[in-house]
């Protein structure tokens, strides 16, 4: 049984991938860390940690007798916009302080998040090869770029078996939006089913491919099961499950909310978004570890509202 160390526990993906995971191993053989700041009721053992902290990380790795680790910990596109500084000791040099620490310490195995905003205005926008230009706009996607180069190089030199995928933009009802540029898609359920206009920071026909949370986690956890020998890049693997726009999005809400009200108002987030993909081919992770997603723009939506009515203990009409 692994003994497993989750960092970013109460994030977007640590949220939906705990409870997985405590599902699948026991909550015994689970240690979360959260940052100082936040506060988490958990069945695993708790410890407070500044990721940027290399010997906080192995007191915690050695205490715990940490083989595997999800190393979730880091910020979005946008707020790494913001504070540009910070978010690269939290997005990048945070992996180098894990790699180090696998090398040292003999880690199994690591899961490390990368994601499309590692492509960029020059990556074909359409079905989006897994092998392409990496020249991102943003600094969150050039930490990621630089974190895939660095988890590849870790893996040849010293036989660090990290593992990773691009996700695409994920939705979730686990935990409320953040700011992401393609948060905009969680925030339009709370607002749809709270009865309140939604003022949308992207074009109606701006399209970006998505992923509901549950397959994302099913696809992650069964990339970390995968046989070695079957993986065939240790980059990060492109994952998709549909792309859509938010006028899209918006009409396939008001099949179940039909009053729903949005307008647009396009800020910095569109240049954002329009540097990234509409689509991605995702044919490799198929073929070396059978990624494929279950859930469609139509079963996502009906699900989200149901799963946040309940959150949100708001009545069904």
């Amino acid at each position: 049984m692994p003994k497993i160390l989750i960092t970013g526990s109460a994030g977007q993906v640590g949220s939906a991938l705990l409870p997985a995971l405590i599902h699948k191993y026991g909550a015994e053989n689970i240690v979360i860390t959260i940052h100082k700041t936040t506060a988490v009721a958990s069945p695993c053992a708790t410890e407070t940690l500044d990721i940027t902290n290399q010997d906080a990380i192995r007191a915690i790795l050695q205490k715990h007798q940490i083989d595997t680790i999800y190393h979730l910990a880091g910020m979005l596109s946008a707020a790494s916009e913001k504070n540009p500084d910070l978010a690269w000791e939290v997005n990048f040099s945070s992996l180098k302080n894990i790699l180090d620490l696998a090398r040292e310490l003999k880690i199994k195995r690591i899961f490390w998040p990368s994601s499309i905003a590692a492509f960029g205005p020059n990556t074909p926008h359409d079905h989006t090869p897994q092998s392409t230009i990496l020249e991102p706009s943003t600094l969150y996607g050039v930490a990621k770029v630089s974190g895939e180069l660095l988890c590849n190089y870790y893996y040849k030199k010293f036989n660090v078996d990290v593992r990773s995928v691009r996700y695409p933009g994920l939705i979730s009802h686990a935990a409320p939006p953040a700011d992401g540029t393609t948060e905009y898609s969680i925030a339009m359920f709370y607002a749809a089913l709270k009865k309140e206009p939604f003022s949308c920071f992207l074009r109606a026909d701006s399209a970006l491919p998505m992923l509901y949370m549950d397959d994302a986690i099913k696809g992650t956890i069964d990339l970390m099961e995968a046989d070695a020998a079957a993986l065939s890049t240790h980059m990060s693997y492109n994952i998709s499950g549909f792309s859509f726009t938010p006028a899209e999005l918006v009409t396939e809400i008001k099949k179940h909310i039909p009053g729903f009200a949005v307008t647009y108002a396009p800020d910095f987030h569109q240049a954002i978004a329009d540097s990234w993909p509409r689509s991605i081919d995702d044919s490799l992770a198929r073929h070396d570890w059978g990624w494929q997603p279950h859930f469609t723009l139509e079963t996502m939506v009906a699900d989200m509202i149901k799963q946040l009515r309940v959150k949100l203990n708001i009545p069904a009409e």
